[in-house]
């Protein structure tokens, strides 16, 4: 339904603005023929996306305007404001809600006298008709506090993109959480680099009693292959018996409802969902009234809600399955809503237009029924093993599950790993026993989910920033989501068997990885450039605290202008300070040694492409440097000066036409080709250096051949050609293109025919 349909048909004095069309149609629904509702389709003002826009020195004041696709959707939100006696403004209670809110306020002129802001948890009947009898006034420290947000990150962003633009690579931008996004991710990939992993080994054994086998470690590891090998020599003679046996009744109680940050990483965990995918779907059953608000710091539930899970639980799994938790909130700070994230309707446990919505909508659902549910319980059982002639002792543990409690829902319940029955001073017989050689672990790479977390954990962004940050830094190429294949090593194994002592060596695989966040070259030298010249901005404690000052402004207890002051007060010098900085010193240049022919320095560096090598001098105005591609599988770390001159001896002449053209190998931005005139073939993966006149010949016939059947018409004496295109036959003159009408025989144009089609076209967009 249009907001031109609501214009037409409003009758009555009420008009309710909310964020979303999807959300517009369930609250109509709820509200009834005495409302219109409209959407906004989220913010309606905001800064420019071109200049600063802030007046730095009128106390920091934004310069806001209204984008272009919104003026539509202002003027048919002030025809219908007008027409309204009362005004009820819906959007989302966070901090960005509230400034929709205030901008609305703002843009359509409303009088405090007919405006009212209401806000909801979730798009049910009792809420929203709640909130309705319950309006308020538009929180301004909420509003301050989000206008803070967006100048700083402004500000940081305005300085410091063109900072990394001219020193780095074009097209680069930063910003007070991306950045330490990035740094989290390059300082843990440096750290596993440099790890070095320790081996050990450990020892385990296989015990007969009486008719059954009983499996037990010890509590030990040797870091000598010589003292495991005199350990499994002693026990040959050794008697063992059981020295002592203990039994530790335990619990696990379920996992409080969901906060955002805790839904990302389950849902990653469980469904294999990206943060970006679990925030767009639970955005869906938000809006279709299925889950509550989607963005909070929160664990709290209402009343309302705990009622419904202890019907639930009661009437399906009895009474001793229930136990009412109150959870506290860990962030004392939060600010996104005062509920966590759960099902509206308890008793509903399936929702969702689609597959997707409802796998997330059960985990939400499992989560907060199972919050609600008793411990569960077990019986751990753990028996130690006495060796006669050695200290060192074996452990045999074990555990039954006495009462499932939540696991009936949230699930996790294992099969129970139970020991035979034993006593004190039982004799067992040795039958075999294992000293496998393993070694110590490099720290884990980040996933989307760790992400998260370890942002949350360091105080940093908020729940509705982590999605866009992980997103940024994988499309501005910082950081790359992908799959390690790993690596294989030896691994000693000792095997004592029929007191004969084997020596086996098995393949360790290591360092294999999948969906893990990478960093890229690019995300290496910004990352060090930043650290360098920018402490403030890549120092975690300071922009955790700045979160924290945010805190305060949505709390009233700040002045939003004040904060942004004190922190441009020591942001600004250092743009001043990396603005002198050499491009040379930015792109991390390594000097790899000279060019023993023109005695030229080479340098790896990193340049606009990524890793490249240079030869000569930039600030050497007599004599312009030369440039040329990294090889293959080696970096700037890695490559050699014997590398380097390879590379410089190119372009290679590999021979000639058979029309008498010359034929060069080359490589380039995009791999390795030959260039024949002003035509440029790949070759891949054909090598540069390697590649002959008759490979070269057949790939540019081959090249030729394919331009032909391609070219389906050609005009003497104009850029106009016919081509032929994935997508069909088009036209183009090099600079537009425009596709020809599918019953019009592309070989039977003529020029006119195309110059008159592409008079009409549109100009191809410049790629970014």
């Amino acid at each position: 339904m249009t907001q031109t349909f609501y214009l037409k048909h409003m009758s009555k004095n009420n008009l309710v603005i909310v964020e979303s069309p999807a959300k517009a149609k369930t609250i109509e629904k709820i509200l009834g023929q005495d409302f219109v509702v409209m959407s906004s389709f989220g913010h309606i003002r905001d800064l420019p996306k071109k200049g600063l826009n802030i007046d730095k020195e009128h106390n920091f004041e934004p310069i806001y305007e209204i984008p272009l696709d919104k003026k539509k959707v202002i003027a048919a939100l002030k025809k219908a404001a007008v027409k309204a006696q009362t005004v009820w403004l819906a959007s989302d209670e966070d901090r960005e809600g509230e400034a929709i809110a205030w901008h609305l306020c703002q843009a359509l002129k409303l009088p405090a006298s007919k405006t009212k802001r209401i806000a909801f948890h979730e798009i049910t009947q009792s809420a929203v008709k709640n909130a309705i009898k319950n309006p308020r006034d538009v929180d301004i420290d909420l509003v301050n506090a989000q206008q803070a947000r967006r100048v700083l990150d402004r500000l940081v962003g305005y300085e410091l993109s063109p900072i990394l633009w001219k020193k780095v690579q074009p097209g680069l931008s930063a910003g007070r959480v991306q950045s330490i996004a990035v740094k989290l991710i390059v300082d843990r990939e440096r750290e596993i680099k440099a790890f070095e992993a320790k081996g050990s080994y450990k020892t385990t054994a296989t015990f007969k009693h009486a008719s059954d086998k009983l499996e037990a470690e010890l509590d030990k590891r040797f870091g000598l292959k010589p003292d495991a090998l005199k350990f499994l020599e002693d026990i040959k003679e050794a008697k063992f018996s059981i020295k002592n046996i203990a039994d530790k009744p335990s619990q696990r109680n379920p996992g409080a409802p969901f906060t955002t940050s805790m839904l990302q990483q389950e849902a990653s965990r469980k469904l294999g969902f990206s943060v970006k995918q679990t925030m767009s779907v639970a955005q869906r059953l938000y809006e279709a009234g299925h889950i509550t608000y989607m963005r909070t710091d929160s664990t709290n539930v209402s009343e309302i809600a705990l009622k419904g899970c202890e019907k639930y639980i009661v009437s399906n799994f009895g009474k001793k399955y229930h136990h009412q938790r109150h959870y506290r909130t860990k962030n004392s700070n939060a600010q996104e809503a005062h509920e966590a994230i759960r099902p509206t309707d308890v008793s509903v446990i399936s929702a969702g237009e689609n597959t997707t919505q409802d796998k997330l909508y059960k985990l939400i659902w499992k989560r907060m029924v199972s919050s609600q549910m008793a411990a569960a319980e077990t019986l751990k059982t753990e028996a130690t093993i006495n060796t006669s002639n050695r200290q060192e002792i074996f452990v045999a543990k074990g555990e039954v599950l006495k009462f499932d409690g939540f696991y009936k829902v949230w699930g996790g319940n294992k099969d129970d790993a139970i020991l035979p029955k034993l006593a004190v001073g039982d004799v067992l017989e040795l039958k075999e026993a294992h000293s496998l050689q393993i070694f110590s672990r490099p720290p884990a790479r980040f996933s989307e989910a760790s992400l998260v977390k370890t942002l949350e954990e360091l105080g940093i962004g908020r729940p509705s920033t982590y999605a866009p940050i992980i997103s940024t830094i994988q499309s501005r190429g910082y950081i790359e989501r992908g799959d390690l294949e790993g690596s294989e090593r030896q691994a000693d194994e000792l095997v004592l068997k029929n007191d004969t002592i084997h020596q086996t060596t098995k393949t360790d695989k290591f360092g294999a990885d999948q969906k893990k966040l990478l960093p890229t070259h690019l995300a290496e030298v910004t990352t060090d450039f930043l650290s360098k010249y920018f402490t403030s901005i890549m120092d975690s404690g300071f922009t955790a605290g700045a979160e924290k000052q945010l805190d305060s402004i949505s709390e009233g207890k700040l002045v939003w202008q004040d904060v942004i002051k004190d922190f441009y007060g020591q942001f600004h010098p250092q743009t001043e300070t990396a603005s002198n900085v050499s491009r040379h010193e930015a792109s991390q240049a390594r000097l790899v040694g000279k060019d023993p022919a023109s005695k030229q320095p080479i340098y790896a560096r990193f340049g606009r492409y990524g890793p490249m090598l240079q030869r000569g001098e930039v600030e050497d105005k007599t004599q312009k440097p030369d440039f040329a591609t990294m090889p293959k599988d080696a970096t700037i770390e890695t490559v050699t000066l014997e590398q380097a001159l390879k590379m410089f001896s190119l372009p290679r002449e590999v021979g000639k036409t058979e029309d008498g053209q010359v034929i060069s190998a080359n490589s380039g931005r995009f791999g390795p080709y030959i260039k024949i005139g002003s035509t440029f073939v790949s070759i891949k993966p054909h090598d540069p250096f390697t590649i002959d006149e008759k490979q070269a010949r057949q790939l540019y016939k081959d090249k030729l051949e394919a331009q032909s059947k391609k070219q389906l018409k050609l005009f003497k004496n104009s850029t106009v050609k016919v081509l032929a295109g994935p997508y069909g036959p088009y036209v183009t003159d090099g600079k537009k293109n425009t596709p020809v009408p599918k019953k019009t025989d592309p070989a039977k144009l003529t020029l006119k025919q195309a110059t008159e089609l592409l008079a009409h076209a549109k100009p191809r967009r410049r790629q970014k």
